[in-house]
């Protein structure tokens, strides 16, 4: 008969084995996921050459920064640069508010059409008016060539909302926000005395989601945009990886070898470029980002 200290050693056992595959696992999905990242960084530092010839596996070969100075004389990177943190600052600022202004209500037992709401709103995650009337809106609205073309089109995702009411539904106690009406709270003042400060996961969640969607934005720039000075930076990136393409079509011999390899080495250092403030974002809104993800799993 398997006493209590037995059946303790094989739990004990079983854990340990489980513990050891679930960590193996966790090591070969980081390692999926990060050896491209790393390769991307090696390979906008390492001689094109060798690039090309696949040499390049883990660290640099034949060290060089010929690739972002390159990119950064251009004078466009830097007007990019300045015109994507504006529209991802700002845009992440309107998405936020709206969406919370929005959710809120929704979140509300006693709204009346509540259900209708949400229908309506559902439906547009399906059907749009397409590009062609959606051009002739933005244009009878005079937002061609401004900020408010890339912004105000996607000022509230369907998405992003359905979450974030879920979380005001699931995550604040419904018990809580009764006794502050009794109290004489208004929904104002609850939305932003108690409800806010509850709610800073999603909030955190919905602001990388906004900010890297803003970030990483070029194609309603691309519709709506013929100022080169307000292009942002995905467009500038785009435009300069096209123009090394069709030069390299124009040249042979040497001349040809040292562009394509030129180009190799930009393509790289343009993906590093865009991608490193999202990079450093991130680890801001970590602790935040796993319980929002979570939102609706356990319901309390």
């Amino acid at each position: 008969m398997m006493t209590l200290h037995d059946s303790k050693a094989v739990r004990s056992r079983d854990d340990k084995l489980f513990d050891t595959i679930v960590c193996l696992l966790a090591v070969i999905v980081l390692l999926i996921v990060l050896y491209p990242l790393l390769f991307v960084v090696s390979a906008s530092f390492s001689d094109p050459v060798r690039v090309i010839e696949g040499k390049i596996w883990l660290l640099p070969q034949g060290l060089t920064f010929d690739a972002y100075l390159h990119v950064f004389e251009n004078e466009s990177i830097w007007s990019g640069y300045r015109n994507t943190l504006i529209y991802t600052l700002a845009g992440t600022f309107i998405n936020i508010v709206l969406t919370i202004l929005a959710a809120y209500p929704l979140s509300q037992r006693d709204l009346p059409g509540r259900k209708t709401l949400m229908f309506l709103i559902t439906i547009t995650m399906f059907f749009s008016g397409g590009l062609i009337p959606t051009y002739l809106l933005i244009k009878s609205l005079g937002m061609i060539n401004t900020i408010w073309a890339l912004i105000v089109p996607g000022a509230i995702s369907t998405y992003n909302l359905i979450v974030m009411r879920t979380f005001f539904q699931n995550g604040v106690p419904f018990e809580l926000q009764e006794s502050a009406w009794m109290d004489g709270a208004s929904n104002f003042r609850l939305l932003f005395t108690i409800v806010l400060p509850l709610s800073m996961p999603i909030i955190a969640v919905m602001v990388l989601f906004y900010g890297v969607g803003h970030w990483n934005a070029y194609f309603n720039a691309m519709i709506y945009l013929k100022d080169r000075e307000l292009f942002p930076l995905q467009l500038i990136l785009r435009e300069i990886l096209i123009l090394n393409q069709s030069e390299n079509m124009g040249l042979d011999g040497a001349g040809m070898t040292e562009r394509v390899m030129m180009a190799e080495s930009i393509k790289y250092s343009v993906i590093i470029i865009s991608s490193l403030p999202v990079l450093l974002l991130y680890p801001f809104v970590q602790k935040y980002f796993v319980q929002g993800v979570m939102i609706g799993s356990i319901k309390g």
